[in-house]
């Protein structure tokens, strides 16, 4: 369907407008005297009530059987957003609230969740935030320490304060000498390299160490193969907030509906892959109802732009999920001016 719909003569256009606007605002069915009152059409109710007829022939509207008024479908609501919606400017105050809420010098994980929470509470929905995958960062600090005869705990410190800890199993036992270093060969040679680059280079010197470099620095490349290894696999945390609030929305007031919702986000996959449609995408990108991709979220929408470092390049999304009968007006310039503000404190590292 094609959300520009160029049939449509102004007055529909009006129409429709007033009537989401109403529906978004008070969230029961809107009628023709409501719409006679607030569209700001000289034109009749009977008039009124012909057009609201040709948009829900066309898929736009749809009446409910309890009610003489009518509601916006998905198809409805998708030409609300795309050609219709006014957008509210978020206030430089608004901003300045955002910079002042995020928090300063923490982890990024405990940014990237900090920003998720806030994007929940200044919407009153689910705030949701991609983390950017650590294939395509650097480490400040690598170290290991031994645990048992085949298990060795890796520590990897980024530059970005964020420490991650794993445990490699390996069937060669290595003393504390040893791993001392390991750690410091890294450190030396590595620190700063991208991660995804330094298992290529690894593998490069091992082929050559098997020749000409003492028994232990085999060894060694070995383990620190498997270390970066085991660090450059993709992220899939995906930081969710304030799943609670959807108990509060009207339209939502079916426990098997919202069980189905609070089992969606608990699937990191899912929601990471999600959220990766909008990477590419220059500005807000909304998902109306089954534009999601998945059935759960048939009457949910989600308003979700990207966030970058300071040379432009994209490290991850956030975004709002919310019923489609959302404020779109509201949400779409927080999402904006969030992801403004997060990619501010992520160049600041």
């Amino acid at each position: 369907m094609d959300s520009a719909l160029p049939d449509l003569d102004l007055r529909s256009r009006q129409l429709l407008r007033a009537l989401i606007g109403q529906y978004i605002h008070h969230g029961s069915p809107v009628g023709s005297q409501t719409l006679a009152k607030c569209a700001g059409l000289d034109i009749s109710p009977a008039t009124i009530r012909n057009i609201l007829g040709d948009l829900e022939d066309i898929g736009l509207l749809v009446s409910p059987h309890t009610s003489a008024g009518r509601i916006p479908t998905a198809q409805g609501y998708r030409v609300f957003v795309d050609s219709l919606l006014q957008i509210d400017t978020l206030q430089e105050r608004d901003v300045s609230q955002l910079r002042e809420r995020l928090p300063k010098d923490v982890p990024t994980s405990d940014l990237l969740s900090g920003t998720g929470e806030l994007l929940s509470a200044m919407s009153n929905f689910v705030g949701v935030v991609s983390a950017p995958k650590r294939s395509n960062e650097t480490f400040k600090h690598i170290e290991f320490v031994g645990l048992g005869p085949d298990e060795i705990l890796a520590v990897v410190v980024f530059p970005d304060h964020e420490i991650q800890n794993r445990v490699i199993r390996t069937s060669t036992t290595f003393d504390p000498k040893t791993l001392e270093l390991i750690g410091n060969y890294l450190n030396q040679n590595f620190a700063g390299v991208p991660l995804q680059n330094i298992r290529r280079i690894l593998v490069a010197e091992l082929r050559q160490a098997r020749d000409d470099v003492q028994d232990w620095m085999q060894k060694a490349l070995e383990l620190a193969e498997i270390a970066v290894q085991e660090h450059e696999q993709p992220s899939l945390d995906v930081y969710v907030a304030g799943q609670i609030n959807l108990m509060a929305v009207d339209d939502l007031n079916d426990m098997a509906q919202l069980r189905g919702l609070f089992e969606t986000f608990q699937r990191k996959r899912d929601m990471l892959q999600l959220l990766e449609r909008t990477l590419h995408s220059e500005g807000v990108r909304i998902f109306i109802g089954e534009e999601t991709g998945l059935a759960p979220m048939e009457a949910m929408s989600v308003v979700a732009t990207p966030y970058s470092n300071p040379d432009g390049k994209v490290l991850g999304v956030l975004g709002v999920i919310g019923p489609s009968r959302m404020a779109y007006s509201n949400v779409i310039p927080l999402v904006q001016a969030t992801a403004l503000v997060l990619s501010e404190r992520i160049g600041g590292r």
